[in-house]
């Protein structure tokens, strides 16, 4: 008899839910409201937030900007970084937290942006390569880069859990 045994790569929404969970609780606690920018995982960290009950008494706004037009006019990031490193890059997630805080009403926010494959992917920047960005309201932006192993779907799932669990590391410090 065969089983099916969950990929190495695989995150159950299980567990996507709790850490959101656990994120609200944070969030609550400090009475702050939180503002995604995502691009690879289009709108699955907000999809993920917005499932659990009551968090609209935490979570202002997403900001689902795929193409870099929309990075550009969404949330004011500038044609020269993404030009120069990419929209897939440190600097280019660091401006879409910034954006993200600036065209919101939130007072903390996180970003992503990857190569979630198949294709896209280069030398120097692979298929799974993820940039994250967190940052607060009068205090700095950290940034993080993963490369994730796996197909597009669970390059993506393990993108959502890195930043939700980046925001549960930036909010417990």
């Amino acid at each position: 008899m065969m089983t099916d045994t969950p990929s190495p790569h695989s995150v159950s929404s299980h567990e996507l839910t709790q850490s959101a969970a656990r994120v609200g609780e944070c969030l609550r606690a400090r009475r702050w409201r939180l503002a995604t920018a995502e691009s690879c995982t289009g709108g699955w960290i907000a999809k993920t937030i917005t499932d659990i009950a009551g968090s609209s008494d935490w979570f202002d706004r997403g900001f689902v900007t795929y193409s870099n037009a929309a990075k550009q006019e969404m949330l004011g990031v500038d044609a020269g970084l993404i030009e120069d490193h990419g929209a897939v890059s440190a600097p280019v997630v660091r401006a879409m937290v910034e954006g993200a805080l600036t065209h919101s009403q939130a007072e903390v926010a996180l970003a992503v942006s990857g190569i979630a494959g198949p294709g896209g992917g280069s030398p120097e920047k692979p298929v799974g390569t993820v940039w994250f960005a967190w940052g607060r309201i009068g205090d700095g932006v950290m940034t993080r880069c993963e490369c994730f192993a796996g197909e597009r779907e669970a390059v993506r799932a393990q993108a959502v859990r890195a930043a939700l669990m980046g925001l549960l590391d930036v909010l417990s410090h």
